[in-house]
């Protein structure tokens, strides 16, 4: 379930990767493990910033849009990361989208993810559901898949004991801005993850080092990895990124693949161009001060719990985009089925 999300379509196809054989047991090597153990928390504090690229064909043309925010919140009254990724786009003018929402723990542990997949092609669309989240001392993974109007459904858990070093579609985005940070790959550093098959799979990185990119009408120095899932079936997927020094992501490519996600400004160019518009008010101001007030007060305190709780945005902007997709008649009776799923996910306690 590992998937590059939004590389080699903007959809973020999921890529095929090796599932473990009966009786084999795949482990994260040890410099993985090192690496997840050692994350501080200046560290994670760097790395609380959105991303926002723009996904290309080889001629240069827009196909869509990918984007990533990271906040710090709290799942169950317990401190975490949430990462909440998005890519959307069209290929052959269908349109289609990836968003993974995660919560991970300061280590990049996996406390709970969602994954969601779509392809909107007349007569034949694809929909895929993800949900995997840690119960009782077990990862509890279920598989939704629609094709048209036929829905498969899957579901299988793992012991948290074999899934040491696991990266997750959320956690790998996070994991690279922190490696990218510190510009240096371990060599022979090895994670497990989930395939489509919701088998246990290999992942690998290395490094490809500094080079010069244009990013704006600029000419910045990024830094390369290279990330590889292997197939014991086909040959291996491999995915290059470039992060610019304070960790932005600036290009990611599927080698092989025509399409490429990248950073058409630089952070400090996006900055300037959204200066504060100062307020003009009326000269009847003093007579409407006590609704402002009141309207002030009832903003810091709506922006406070929104603070708190960075998950509602991420949920009400998959479900505003997939409801504004699939265009449904009966608006109530498509939000009752899209958060049914989410009513089963806790148990009562």
């Amino acid at each position: 379930m590992e998937a590059p999300l939004g590389d080699e379509t903007p959809a973020g196809a999921l890529a095929g990767t090796e599932g473990t054989s009966h009786g084999e047991e795949l482990k994260a090597s040890d410099e993985a493990l090192t690496l997840m153990s050692s994350i501080e928390p200046a560290e994670l504090q760097r790395c609380v910033f959105p991303d926002s690229l723009v996904t290309v064909s080889e001629g240069g043309r827009d196909l869509g849009k990918f984007s990533v925010t990271v906040d710090f919140a709290r799942r169950v009254q317990q401190p975490c990361i949430l990462l909440h990724a998005q890519s959307q786009g069209a290929i052959d003018d269908s349109p289609c989208g990836t968003t993974v929402t995660a919560y991970l723990t300061t280590n990049l542990d996996v406390l709970e993810e969602d994954y969601h997949e779509y392809v909107k092609i007349e007569g034949h669309s694809l929909d895929k559901r993800f949900h995997m989240v840690q119960q009782d001392g077990q990862m509890v993974i279920n598989k939704v898949t629609t094709v048209g109007e036929e829905v498969t459904k899957e579901s299988v858990s793992y012991p948290m004991s074999v899934l040491k070093g696991l990266v997750t579609e959320g956690s790998i985005l996070l994991l690279m801005r922190l490696i990218a940070l510190r510009k240096k790959v371990p060599e022979h550093m090895t994670f497990i993850s989930f395939d489509q098959g919701l088998h246990i799979t290999h992942t690998t990185f290395s490094e490809l080092g500094l080079k010069q990119l244009e990013v704006g009408g600029k000419t910045v120095e990024v830094f390369g990895m290279e990330r590889i899932v292997h197939s014991l079936e086909d040959s291996p997927a491999t995915w290059q990124c470039y992060f610019l020094d304070d960790g932005h992501l600036a290009s990611r490519v599927q080698v092989g693949s025509p399409v490429t996600m990248r950073l058409l400004q630089l952070p400090s160019q996006l900055e300037k161009g959204f200066d504060k518009v100062p307020l003009v008010w009326e000269e009847d101001m003093q007579m409407r001060s006590k609704f402002l007030d009141r309207k002030e007060e009832l903003k810091a305190d709506h922006a406070s719990y929104l603070r708190q709780h960075p998950e509602i945005r991420a949920l009400i902007s998959d479900f505003l985009q997939f409801l504004l997709l699939r265009k449904p008649d009966d608006v109530f009776q498509f939000a009752r089925e899209y958060f049914l799923p989410f009513a089963s996910r806790h148990s009562p306690e």
